[in-house]
């Protein structure tokens, strides 16, 4: 005789399939920033902002998303080289920004917010982030004047940035939105 499965027994079982889901998700794309940022790129062109915003799209825990970037960054840190700890938790906060912000709303994870989306959390980190090593470290003089030569020598990294998380965005959510696609039945095949 078969043992009864009863609903609640089902719900569970459907709950542990997708943790189980999101954690091989999260170690995917935490591999994912890692490996990008040990091989060798241009400058800020990493998918970290990219694979935060993907996992807060696509996860079905949303608060697993923020430990996409956080543990990406820290992993490869490991590897590469630590610095000022007080810059290493402004870059890894506004890393993060993708991820919370798609987390808190809904509607920044619709397929029209992932440019708008990535832009502004660009912005927000070349401006952030800057300014901590302008406030932080000695590298510039403690005033306006100094101020603006950090934003100066930072915009490089702020276009490779841009054009690292366009494009990463689009190899993560392309490929997804492909491999939905071709998982979804097709209308009219008898």
């Amino acid at each position: 005789m078969m043992p009864m499965i009863l609903p609640n027994q089902i719900r569970v079982l459907g709950a542990q399939r997708a943790v189980s889901t999101d954690l091989f998700a999260v170690v995917f794309l935490v591999g994912i920033d890692v490996v990008a940022r040990i091989l060798p790129h241009a400058p800020d062109f990493t998918p970290v902002a990219a694979t935060a915003l993907f996992a807060a799209s696509v996860l079905r825990v949303r608060a697993l998303s923020i430990l996409v970037p956080v543990a990406g960054m820290w992993l490869g840190d490991l590897l590469l080289g630590f610095y000022d700890f007080r810059v290493m938790a402004v870059v890894y906060a506004t890393l993060a920004l993708p991820a919370l912000a798609a987390c808190l709303s809904s509607r920044l994870r619709r397929p029209g917010m992932i440019v708008p989306l990535l832009l502004s959390t660009s912005l927000t980190f070349f401006l952030v982030t800057n300014f901590a090593v302008w406030a932080l470290s000695p590298l510039y003089a403690a005033n306006t004047s100094g101020l603006v030569k950090c934003y100066v020598a930072a915009l490089p990294f702020l276009q490779n940035m841009i054009a690292g998380d366009l494009c990463w965005a689009l190899v993560l959510f392309g490929a997804y939105w492909l491999l939905q696609a071709m998982r979804a039945p097709r209308a009219g095949i008898a």
